[in-house]
């Protein structure tokens, strides 16, 4: 299968904002200091710091939250989320909205979600100071709703990560991830939970090692804690945080347009997850790397890390590749370890 048959065109998506770039460049002045594309928008303050801004959502793993009953779960992955977009940069978060709107106002729902994102908030240093609930019965129908979120942080000029110091030769790392996190759930659904051969959502389909609701709604990590704890220790030279696009389109995102990221696929271990996902939709490995994080959350780009420095983090990145020259090919490049 592809990620389009399930109704999610990735590269559609790439050309509508391209031909929106002129539009939203045109309401800039000059105190944004950021691109289309990023991560996160920069803002310049008075005194020279930047606020650093992203906004998100669940997607359809809301669908899989409802039918499981599992709910708490998506109001912390839409903080995490947030949270890890601006970490890209550098920053600390300091503040969080968000969205909901339904077709009729469950209070249970409601609650559990709350509760979510306030978990999801203290843990993260970030206050939920505000959001919109919104009924719409013509738009929602039955249970359905949908949650979005947008976050503040703060970084100093000096704090900045933009990537532009990655060099030739540099280490390329990263953090595991908890599992599909907030992306790719359309397809996954679609593999998994549609049709006649549909698995159910109670039951261990062999290999996972708990329910398949449990393994799709892993909660979306946050890695706010573990860059910190390496910065402390260790210069960063770029992050990414590995969303939809999978480190196919991620990575480039931070790098400079004359470096490359070679990634050694055995460096990792795959959850099983992904495994049954790819086996049983039949998904070409190239298609998985474009719509799942497969087992990674967060890359770091940066110059080796000492097995001593390595020693002291709580949890080291994984060594999953190096930074080349691009030449002609892709910028990121995969071969099997």
């Amino acid at each position: 299968m592809k990620y389009r048959e399930s109704g999610v065109d990735i590269d559609a998506a790439s050309q509508a904002l391209a031909s929106s770039r002129a539009a939203i460049r045109s309401t800039w002045g000059p105190a944004v200091a950021s691109e289309v594309g990023s991560f996160g928008g920069l803002y310049r303050q008075a005194d020279g710091s930047l606020l650093v801004s992203s906004i998100d959502g669940v997607g359809t793993k809301l669908k899989i939250a409802l039918a499981a009953r599992q709910l708490r779960g998506v109001g912390e992955d839409l903080v995490n989320h947030c949270v890890n977009d601006i970490l890209v940069q550098g920053a600390t978060p300091l503040f969080f909205l968000d969205y909901y709107g339904t077709g009729s106002l469950s209070e249970g729902t409601f609650v559990a979600v709350v509760e979510g994102l306030a978990k999801a908030c203290r843990e993260n240093g970030c206050a939920l100071i505000g959001g919109e609930t919104a009924e719409m019965p013509g738009l929602y129908h039955g249970e359905d709703f949908d949650l979005a979120g947008c976050i503040v942080g703060r970084v100093e000029e000096e704090d900045l990560i933009t990537g532009a110091m990655v060099r030739e030769g540099m280490r390329v790392y990263a953090w595991p991830s908890s599992g599909l996190h907030t992306n790719g759930f359309s397809l996954a659904r679609t593999v998994l939970l549609e049709g006649d051969s549909k698995l159910p959502l109670e039951k261990d389909p062999g290999g996972l090692g708990s329910s398949l609701a449990d393994a799709l709604l892993a909660v979306h990590r946050s890695y706010l804690s573990q860059v910190r704890e390496l910065r402390a220790r260790h210069p960063i030279a770029a992050l990414a945080h590995i969303t939809g696009g999978g480190l196919v389109d991620n990575i480039p995102r931070v790098l400079p347009m004359e470096l490359a990221v070679e990634i050694d696929e055995g460096s990792w271990q795959v959850p099983p997850i992904f495994r049954l996902l790819q086996e049983r939709g039949r998904i070409e490995q190239e298609e998985m790397r474009r719509v799942f994080n497969l087992g990674l959350g967060m890359v770091v780009i940066c110059e080796e890390i000492s097995p001593q420095c390595a020693s002291k983090l709580s949890e080291p990145p994984l060594a999953i590749g190096r930074v080349l020259a691009r030449g002609e090919d892709a910028p990121v490049r995969f071969h099997a370890g």
